[in-house]
């Protein structure tokens, strides 16, 4: 996932909407969050590590940011189904952007899906947890 889908975050947040649109109810909705999930990279077990893992989510999420300023890769992976889904989600609108971009978008396409609605907060909070490393991290390279 190094190049972004679409040209801009703002774009792939729309397009992320359009795509759950097509879905009548929330089943089909966190099947397409699973298969999402699965078409995830393969993530090293040796990068698994108490450094690069997100605390606040209850399940295990390792997330590795790489590049510079004009443009940020994520690298991440989890031991849950759904929240591999996330990931991808999070990973198509932020990663292989400039750092600027990154911290000026605010995660839209959470409440313009449902999501808010529809995840555990668990699940709301680690969402929250991946989001807010990978914006501290744009922002840092910001800042150095």
């Amino acid at each position: 996932m190094n190049e972004p889908q679409e040209a801009t975050a703002s774009e792939a947040q729309k397009a992320i909407a359009e795509e759950f649109a097509f879905f009548s109810d929330w089943t089909e909705r966190y099947q397409y969050l699973i298969d999402l999930g699965r078409q995830l990279p393969p993530f090293p077990d040796d990068r698994k590590t108490e450094e690069n893992r997100v605390h606040g989510c209850q399940s295990m999420v390792w997330l590795i940011p790489s590049g510079d300023a004009s443009k940020l890769v994520f690298d991440a992976a989890s031991d849950s189904a759904i929240v591999s889904g996330l990931i991808a989600l999070m990973l198509r609108v932020y990663s292989g952007r400039s750092a600027r971009e990154i911290v000026d978008t605010e995660p839209a396409f959470v409440q313009e899906i449902g999501l808010a609605k529809h995840l555990s907060p668990t699940r709301s909070n680690g969402l929250a947890a991946m989001l807010a490393k990978a914006k501290a991290y744009a922002a840092a390279m910001l800042a150095s």
